[in-house]
């Protein structure tokens, strides 16, 4: 059964799948041919000989004619069987596609990076090679405005930095996938809110919510008017108001539209009321819960 990080990371490429040749290109310098369109395709590799092969996830970039296969394969650990089936998960492709196909893998972990990318001997002087992303190759987005254009890249970027020893830094990232989040779907909004507070380590979620003004560089406009605010008046007033409406875009984001009661009781808590609703955000499966509301 497939985890929920397997799962997680091909959500992502099967919401938008332009992420697939956009990381391709812009992260591991994979030459493209041109195409107007990349969208998702059967998975299933199966040739006429009775072993069964189905890949992770299959983009077929196409241009007025599909020009590029990309099978997609999330892999949390090193498994021996896939270097025999990844050739065979392109050959077949590439056999049923009739034109030119490439392999990406998307990993987790560093480690296990670095082992798929590794040439396969194919015999006879013939090697195949995977092309590899790893956490540490992902691009720590940081900026609100490009986490906005690209809100699935945002979130990957929190998946692969939310552990970073740099917990400012890793608690922007989360930030600024947070951000991007806001505004989609609702579906995709919740589920890309809990990916990236899943995806940060207890320090960084701490903070997250914490959002100490004289430690984060604020993207966006509603944080930089309420920071500014609180330090131009000298009050906590200005600092508070802007954890509120942050707190309220978090809630938001995780359980939907806010009743009346909500937003007044946010309205009317102190810093310090606030910071244990974030704290209790982390963990609370419903609106009531996080709010201590009976």
């Amino acid at each position: 059964m497939p985890s929920q990080l397997h799962e997680a990371l091909l959500l992502l490429f099967r919401n938008r799948p332009g992420l697939a040749p956009e990381l391709l290109r812009d992260v591991l310098g994979f030459d493209l041919p041109h195409y107007t369109e990349a969208r998702i395709d059967s998975a299933d590799l199966t040739d006429v000989q009775p072993a069964e092969y189905r890949a992770d996830l299959v983009i077929l970039l196409v241009d007025g004619v599909p020009v590029l296969g990309i099978v997609i394969e999330a892999q949390l650990s090193t498994d021996r069987r896939k270097l025999y089936v990844w050739p065979a998960y392109t050959a077949n492709l590439r056999a049923r596609l009739e034109l030119p196909v490439c392999l990406l893998v998307v990993t987790a972990d560093d480690a296990v990076a670095r082992w798929a990318a590794k040439p396969i001997d194919l015999g006879g002087g013939n090697r195949f090679t995977p092309l590899v992303l790893g956490p540490s190759g992902v691009p720590e987005i940081t900026d609100e405005t490009a986490a906005r254009e690209d809100p699935e890249l945002a979130v990957l970027s929190a998946m692969a930095h939310g552990w970073d020893d740099d917990v400012g830094k890793a608690a922007q990232i989360g930030f600024a996938a947070q951000m991007a989040s806001f505004g989609l779907d609702e579906d995709r909004s919740r589920l890309y809110f809990d990916l990236v507070m899943a995806s940060l380590s207890e320090a960084a979620r701490k903070e997250l919510q914490a959002m100490d003004p004289a430690k984060y560089e604020y993207q966006s406009e509603f944080a930089k008017r309420y920071v500014a605010q609180g330090k131009a008046e000298g009050k906590a007033e200005g600092i508070a108001e802007g954890r509120a409406d942050l707190l309220t875009r978090q809630l938001t984001l995780r359980f939907g539209a806010l009743p009346a009661e909500a937003h007044a009781r946010i309205s009317t808590a102190s810093i310090a009321e606030l910071d244990a609703i974030g704290e209790r955000l982390l963990t609370a499966s419903t609106l009531d819960e996080a709010l201590l509301r009976r």
